[in-house]
Parts: structure tokens; sequence; C-alpha cells
């Protein structure tokens, strides 16, 4: 019950199913439970009317798979150190499955993972149980499609991508998917829609990838890279803009893309792009420290010693999400240079870090205390004119203050 599971259940309940949200945590169920969300895109609103209904509970305990008509797996698959899938979270999801599976009863896996996982991971499992998918049981798989913060598409009006182990198990999915879904996309099986979900997410990481190299090369060149990126996305075809920016996080472009690679390794094939994608886009937070060295150098600042504040440490604008956020990499390398590292996220109070946790700044405050201030995440909650007024130094790696007057008492650099 997390960004994808909550929902996805606030729509299967509103239209009137009878909708049961299984988590591990305690403290998210008795949220829910009493009416309230803790997921920026879902209001406190709509699950007390829910709950209130009695279309939408919350429990910790698996026993009640037992009497479920249909499971939908949206469990975490993070990476590990080793750039291995983790996929623990997905198997502990199935063994509880398992234990309670049933005639009649559908699971599909929303998780994001590597090609084959529905198949020779979850099914095996299941029909341990001696039940026969797409006869006893059904299978497929349906990536999930959430967007945090985006208030156009949502849940209901993304189209779903669907694929059963078998045809009946697709067309049981189609069953369940269309109560909370306006348009279904089956395909052939489930080992495609795995693959579709990550040539989404691939597509974005690959190109991601080429701009902030563009970025790189634009800075060694003396181009601006933001003027570069407006005026190419005037034609009207052949291209699509990508921005660049201090390096990529959140849960699925840093990390799907590698699922893939680390798939295709075991096939002894090398995904070349992917690879080269993750290299570039992994070392953007380096750059943006060299940057700030670089800048502070040029009003006769050493990092060491100097304060620095960085604004935003979501993962992108507008969302409470740090998962993977560049921002948590950057403040670590400055600490390390030996600064006085500061953060001010009006959607994150408190940060937890390796050497401990932080407290955002009120930037109420104002700016004028800081060597550096460094625009991370660009949220909209952010008064940019004051900053200027206000700052210094002021990194811009986000093209966040662009159109904006910049007075004499301010020096801004961009990515």
């Amino acid at each position: 019950m997390g960004y994808v599971g909550v929902p996805l259940a606030v729509e299967f309940a509103k239209a009137g199913l009878d909708v049961l949200g299984i988590d591990v945590s305690a403290e998210k169920v008795a949220t829910l439970n009493a009416g309230r969300s803790y997921i920026l895109d879902v209001s406190d609103e709509t699950i007390a009317g829910l709950v209130a209904l009695g279309t939408l509970r919350a429990t910790t305990d698996f026993s009640v798979l037992a009497d479920a008509d249909a499971v939908c797996i949206c469990v975490p698959t993070p990476l590990r150190k080793s750039q291995d899938p983790d996929i623990s979270f997905i198997v502990n999801a199935v063994d509880a499955i398992r234990a309670h599976l049933h005639r009649g009863m559908l699971i599909v896996l929303e998780s994001t993972t590597y090609p084959g996982t529905t198949e020779e991971l979850v099914l095996p499992k299941l029909e341990e149980t001696g039940l026969k998918v797409g006869v006893d049981f059904f299978l497929a798989f349906s990536p999930e499609r959430v967007d945090p913060g985006n208030r156009q598409f949502i849940t209901r009006n993304t189209p779903k991508v669907i694929g059963g182990v078998t045809q009946a198990c697709t067309e049981k999915a189609i069953a369940l998917y269309r109560h909370a879904v306006d348009r279904l996309v089956p395909v052939s099986n489930a080992r495609t829609a795995e693959m579709v979900k990550l040539l989404e997410n691939t597509f974005r990481a690959v190109n991601i990838g080429l701009v902030n190299e563009l970025a790189l090369m634009c800075n060694r060149l003396g181009v601006d890279v933001w003027e570069v990126i407006d005026s190419a996305k005037t034609k009207p075809f052949g291209f699509m803009p990508f921005y660049p920016g201090p390096g990529l996080g959140g849960h699925c472009i840093p990390i799907d893309p590698l699922y893939l690679s680390w798939k295709l390794k075991t096939l002894d094939y090398t995904a070349r792009f992917i690879e080269l994608a993750s290299t570039i886009n992994s070392s953007m937070p380096q750059y943006v420290v060299e940057k700030i060295t670089e800048a502070l150098n040029g009003v006769r600042k050493s990092v060491n010693g100097s304060k620095i504040l960085v604004l935003g440490v979501a993962y992108k604008r507008n969302v409470s999400d740090t998962r993977e956020s560049p921002a948590i990499d950057i403040i670590g390398l400055l600490r390390r240079k030996g600064a006085d590292v500061s953060y001010a996220d009006p959607h994150v109070p408190e940060l937890d870090l390796p050497s401990g946790s932080l407290v955002s700044y009120d930037v109420e405050q104002g700016f004028g205390a800081f060597d550096m201030v460094v625009i991370v995440t660009d949220h909209k909650a952010f008064n940019y004119k004051r900053l200027l007024r206000e700052a210094s130094l002021v990194f811009d790696t986000r093209n966040a203050v662009t159109g904006l007057q910049v007075p004499a008492s301010c020096t801004v650099v961009k990515l």
C-alpha cells in the first residue's frame, strides 16, 4: 500500500469493489483505517469517504487472502549494492499468496521487474500447490505507470498494459482492471508486458543520459545547453525534448533499466546503451560538486567551511519522495569536502542520511547567510525572486530562474 497500491485500491473501491489493502507496516494500516492518506496524490477526504462506505480497509493479516478473488502485488523492487535485482519483496508476497491460493483466484504482479519473472519465479511457486495456471488460478503481469505528482494522468486515465501467462489469464485480468482503468492494452503474454515497462523507463534513462552528456559538452564549448534544447524543440517532428539535471532519482528510471541489463547478462549480452547511460547519469552529482567548487573558487572561497544550502531534496519537483535522489549524493560529497550543508524542502521536513538526520531549513529566515544556494529540485513553492535578491551565489541545476531578473549582487551559475 504505497505509491502504486493506494491509488489502485482507491480506484477499485470507487468502482464499488470490496477492497482490502495488505501492508507489513502497522502504521500505514492504522492511518488508512483512520481515513487518512500518506500518499501525495490521494487526499484524506477520498480515503475517509471510502473507509466510511466500507469499500476500503487495510490490514497486516495475510490470512485474508483466503477470501480474495483477486490479488495485485505492488511491492518495491530495489537494486542491491551489487546492482543485482532485489526481488525478495516479490518472493515474500508470493509465498504469502501461495499459502492461501484457491481455485478461481487471480494474481497480478504490478512491480517492475526483469522479463521472465512472472513465468520463471512466480508461476512455479504457485503451481507447487498442485493447482494449474489458466485452469485453477490465473496469473498476469500489468506494469504500474504511476507518476507521483502528475495531476493530468492518474490511475484511471493512464492506459494499462496487461499480459497473462495464458489467454484465459489475460481475460481474467482485463475483467478486473476494467473497473479501475479506462483503457486496457492487452499484449500476448506476461513477458511482453514486463518488457514494455522496461522499454518505457529505459527510453527515458537513455535519453536523459544523452542530454546530460550534452550538458557536459556544452560546458566545455561555452554553450548554454538550455538554449540549445529550447531551440531544438521548436522542430515539429523528429525531436522530443529531454532536460539535463543533477542526476536521476526515484524508484523507476535509475533502477528499471538495470533490471533489463542484469537479465541480458545472464544471456551473455551486454546492454551497452543502458550501461553507458547509467554511468553518465550516476556521475552527475559529482559533476555538480565540481561546478560548485569551481563557482566558489571564482569568488575566492573554498568548499571547505563554506555554508551551502541545497534547495530541494526530493527526486522530482512537488513530491516528497527522496528515493535515489541525487540531492543525497550531492550533500554527502559536499560534506566530505568539509562544507557546512543545510537543505530546504517544503515536502521533506526531515531527511535521513547515513551520517544522521537533517531538519529542513526554514527559507523564511532568508538566504543571505549562505555562501551558495544550490537548486537541486525546482519545487513550485520556492520563491526564486526572493532567492535572487538575497543570495550572492546561486547554482541552478534545473534552469529554474531563467527569465527572472538577476540583480548585480547575485551571480547565477547554470548546469
